[in-house]
């Protein structure tokens, strides 16, 4: 019986061109003349940023101040709980087809959606029909921590990084003023601003991205974050995939809750 079984399994080359064959005898988006130049296995690095630490101040706080949170942000605090099974996601990554950007498993597709990150985010405050775009003349990185922290530009100037291309500031400065700043709703803000540039978009490890001050700046504005959260799942799958190699940059706890909501 085991024997039978294992007869059956197609490796992820068989899988995709019985994919591909299908696609496009059924007629879809695919270009004409497309030849895959998939790895038959990537090696997908899943780096995660140590979450210890707000977990730590998360359960410090008290009803209302975790109210305070949840009314403004949804119930993002669930995602540092969320084990990243480092195996499992080597293993999902694999069937991820960039043709198409959805997971295929044998004859079946399956990819996260708008709706459904919603859901697992459960936030009231998310309209799906605004989208996250950025403006044109966007307020500078230092301007948007001034605003969201209520520091002064000398002291967020103090603290700015460099890192490759775009500025940053570390967790550490975060988290100091997490802890001692005086008021309530600033310090649900920073903690906030830090769960989506260490978990949501871990783009630098061990900082937050001005990239991501830009999405986090415009949700007092009942924004959806969500579409902004599924281009960078995608496109992160998508580099990985092409090149055979690469660090997962999006949201890998969210994208492992959704899976785990289909089983």
């Amino acid at each position: 019986m085991g024997n039978e079984f294992l007869d059956r399994v197609e490796d992820n080359a068989a899988v995709r061109t019985w994919a591909e064959i299908t696609q496009r005898e059924k007629g879809d988006s695919l270009a004409e003349g497309y030849i895959s130049e998939l790895w038959d296995f990537t090696r997908v690095s899943v780096t995660q940023n140590n979450l210890q630490e707000l977990k730590e101040i998360w359960e410090q706080w008290n009803d209302e101040v975790r109210q305070l949170f949840y009314s403004n942000y949804g119930d993002l605090p669930y995602l540092l709980d969320m084990k990243v099974d480092k195996c499992l996601f080597r293993a999902l990554a694999q069937f991820w087809n960039p043709a198409y950007s959805c997971f295929t498993f044998g004859r079946v597709d399956l990819v996260p959606t708008i709706e459904k990150y919603t859901a697992l985010l459960r936030c009231s405050k998310i309209q799906v029909d605004k989208v996250y775009s950025k403006a044109v003349n966007a307020p500078t990185f230092l301007r948007r921590l001034v605003s969201i922290t209520g520091m002064s530009g000398q002291w967020v100037t103090a603290r700015m990084k460099q890192k490759r291309d775009n500025k940053c500031i570390h967790w550490k400065n975060l988290k100091d003023l997490i802890l001692t700043h005086p008021d309530t709703k600033k310090k649900v803000d920073i903690f906030a601003l830090s769960i989506y540039g260490l978990v949501v978009f871990p783009r630098a490890l061990g900082h937050v991205d001005e990239a991501v001050t830009d999405l986090f700046d415009r949700l007092d504005k009942r924004v959806t974050p969500v579409s902004a959260i599924l281009a960078e799942t995608f496109r992160s799958l998508n580099a990985c995939r092409r090149a055979g190699e690469g660090r997962f940059i999006g949201c890998a706890q969210l994208l492992l809750a959704w899976f785990h909501s289909h089983f």
